[in-house]
């Protein structure tokens, strides 16, 4: 549970600098088509604003960092409070002993502590080689979404600031300025909070598609879909098994 809500803030986080970055208004009507000036325009903006590494920088250093002190501040919480995450009910989860994570895992693994920030450090290593391979797609999508939104005159004035010293210090670290200590502090201090209100959520998730059948199992479909189902799935239909109860989120409920 606890490696895929990590991942899923690893995602959130990652998106974080460039969704802030291509926040703009609307484009307006003269800016839908852009030509092969704007294109080019747009081009030396992303350059400067998404410069080689930029992902790395981010992953190392600092990423690392916040998820450690995330992952840190979960294991002080008590594992009533993580088990409602795992969808517990309130009631049963009341019943639990007043014990944490790091109280547990102290026991199973006495390596835990460091064990886990090895892993995060290797993982957050990997993770800014692997997106690195995709600036290049990062900076020529965001060329574009700029060419798009700015007319010719607003991206020629754009650059002439970022060629300024002060212009070209605010695009080199324009994505970065979201990984500093400032907002990493920030950031995790809002973990706690969104992970007590973590439960309230899936109730949400939840109570969005009641109103829908649940989903149903192998031996509620019909020999022909049976047989689909088996051969889209390189398997035989005795080998057929109920999806995760993940993909369902207490849809059969």
């Amino acid at each position: 549970m606890m490696r895929r809500a990590t991942c899923v803030l690893l995602a959130t986080l990652i998106a974080l600098p460039a969704a802030a970055q291509t926040a703009a208004p609307s484009p307006p009507p003269a800016a839908i088509a852009p030509d092969a000036e704007r294109q080019s325009l747009g081009t030396q903006i992303a350059a400067r604003l998404f410069p080689v590494g930029t992902y790395q920088r981010m992953m190392t250093g600092t990423m690392d960092k916040l998820l450690a002190g995330v992952m840190g501040s979960v294991g002080t919480m008590p594992i009533a409070q993580l088990a409602t995450m795992g969808g517990l009910s309130t009631d049963d989860a009341a019943a639990l002993p007043p014990v944490t994570l790091d109280q547990i895992m102290a026991i199973y693994d006495p390596h835990y502590q460091q064990r886990s920030q090895l892993q995060m450090r290797a993982m957050m290593a990997a993770m800014g080689e692997m997106m690195g391979q995709f600036e290049p797609r990062m900076r020529s999508a965001l060329a574009a979404a700029y060419a798009r939104r700015f007319t010719a005159a607003q991206l020629r004035e754009m650059n002439a600031f970022f060629a300024t010293p002060t212009g070209g210090a605010f695009a080199a670290e324009s994505m970065t300025i979201f990984m500093d200590p400032e907002m990493m502090q920030e950031m995790q201090g809002m973990m706690p909070a969104i992970i007590q209100q973590m439960p309230a959520l899936m109730k949400k998730v939840q109570a969005a598609s009641a109103s829908l059948p649940p989903p149903r199992k192998p031996s509620d479909l019909t020999p022909a879909e049976r047989a689909k189902l088996a051969r889209l799935l390189g398997t035989t239909e005795q080998k057929l098994k109920d999806p995760p109860a993940t993909l369902a989120i207490e849809g059969n409920k």
